[in-house]
């Protein structure tokens, strides 16, 4: 009998025991039961996380006419709703990664990108624009010019101004300046393109090919909106930047007095320019006053400059001094040129022709390897030399696609010229 009042006195033990601990448990946990969302990082109020943009603002002077960059959340309402005269629509996040962060805080360079495009190249200069954003401009809003010899239609420009974060500007190329000049004998011009076709020389036989190389050679710093800048970067459709870049190569420029800059360098291909060096020659007898002192001739000619050793920079990528393209002295180099006709009776390209002009008019401190600065644009890749600083800038290339020091490279005899020292194990 004692024994059964014992295990009911034990029952209700336990079970008031258990019911003191629902309570417990219920009267100290959430009242809703519907789960609040946890705010994403580029969600945190301003005033609690600062962003790249803010740190990179406090420290330079931004164009009034730029507005603040909309965190990713907010990047469609706003695309959606602005003009597509000008574009400030890229995002980041608050918990960007560190090299993010340690931005170059300094004031910026009167500098932008600059694009030559067409209508239907849109989906391809998107994919670059958001390489640059990305890995760059995104913390420093510079503006973008897009250029075309045909108006640019809603579509290019809706796209485009949704991805850049500073001011997109669109400027149709005036037919003067993409069209064959008077002087030209056409027929001659013409059976030089069937020349080159038959002998299947890459764009041998493309008119429109000659217009683009005429025009970036000595036309495109020319254009009215062109004028506003000091500094312009070039991007083409379709390229690929690898790695991180914290600091402002626009600014580095500027304070190290540099005006021409490049990452690739390579061979021309002999059979487009011909003469290319013989009007080189004749505009160095005719203007001695332009040519610079401490000059680069042994990066274009292996013999002092008797013949040209076809060295040129790749100018898909180039960072120059627009005060650098509008002075005489590369003015008068490129209407030198341009007299003598090479663009349509051979197929010079800009490429030489800038690198050339680079060469001559320029010393040698002037010019400017981007190493950090990892770039694609087929075929042809550079990756960083530094195996720390791709770790440092968070690059995704593959250092043995590095075309540096290829054979039909020639970043070697950059390096030679100015004494500048190789990588372990380049020759």
């Amino acid at each position: 009998m004692l024994a059964g009042s014992n295990a009911r006195i034990l029952r209700y033990i336990v079970v008031a025991s258990i019911t003191v601990m629902f309570f417990y448990l219920f009267s100290h946990s959430r009242h809703d039961t519907v789960p609040r969302p946890v705010p994403a990082p580029d969600r945190v109020p301003a005033s609690t996380q600062p962003t790249p943009q803010s740190v990179a603002a406090a420290g330079r002077n931004v164009d009034s006419t730029q507005k603040p960059i909309p965190a990713d959340n907010n990047r469609q309402e706003s695309g959606s709703s602005k003009s597509t005269s000008a574009s400030t629509s890229s995002g980041t996040s608050a918990n960007a990664p560190v090299s993010m962060l340690g931005v170059d805080t300094g004031p910026r360079a009167n500098a932008t990108f600059v694009t030559l495009a067409r209508n239907a190249d849109v989906w391809d200069i998107a994919r670059s624009i958001r390489q640059v954003e990305d890995r760059f401009n995104r913390r420093f809003n510079y503006d973008w010019v897009f250029l075309n010899d045909k108006e640019f239609d809603d579509n290019f420009r809706n796209i485009t101004s949704a991805l850049v974060s500073g001011t997109a500007h669109y400027g149709q190329i005036p037919e003067e300046h993409w069209s064959v000049p008077e002087w030209i004998d056409d027929d001659k011009a013409k059976k030089v393109r069937e020349d080159m076709k038959e002998r299947k020389i890459i764009y041998g036989d493309s008119i429109s090919y000659r217009h683009m190389c005429r025009f970036e050679s000595g036309f495109f710093f020319q254009h009215p909106i062109m004028q506003n800048y000091d500094f312009y970067w070039r991007v083409e459709p379709s390229i690929e930047l690898f790695c991180d870049i914290p600091k402002d190569p626009f600014r580095f420029m500027k304070e190290n007095g540099k005006k021409y800059s490049f990452t690739i360098s390579l061979l021309e291909y002999v059979d487009t320019i011909p003469t290319l060096w013989d009007s080189t020659r004749k505009f160095m007898e005719n203007y001695p006053e332009h040519i610079a002192a401490d000059n680069s001739m042994e990066f274009l000619s292996d013999d002092g400059g008797q013949t040209y050793n076809m060295c040129h920079f790749w100018s898909n990528f180039e960072i120059g001094s627009l005060e650098w393209m509008r002075s005489p002295a590369y003015v008068d180099f490129f209407n030198s040129l341009d007299q003598d006709g090479g663009f349509f009776y051979e197929r010079w390209g800009d490429a030489p022709v800038h690198s050339i002009a680079a060469g001559i008019l320029l010393n040698k401190t002037e010019l400017h390897f981007f190493d950090e600065i990892a770039y694609f644009h087929m075929p042809f890749t550079h990756c960083p030399n530094d195996p720390q600083a791709r770790i440092d800038l968070k690059c995704h290339c593959n250092p043995k696609d590095n075309f540096d020091w290829s054979r039909y490279s020639c970043t070697s005899k950059y390096f030679e010229i100015n004494g500048q020292q190789k990588p372990d194990g380049v020759d």
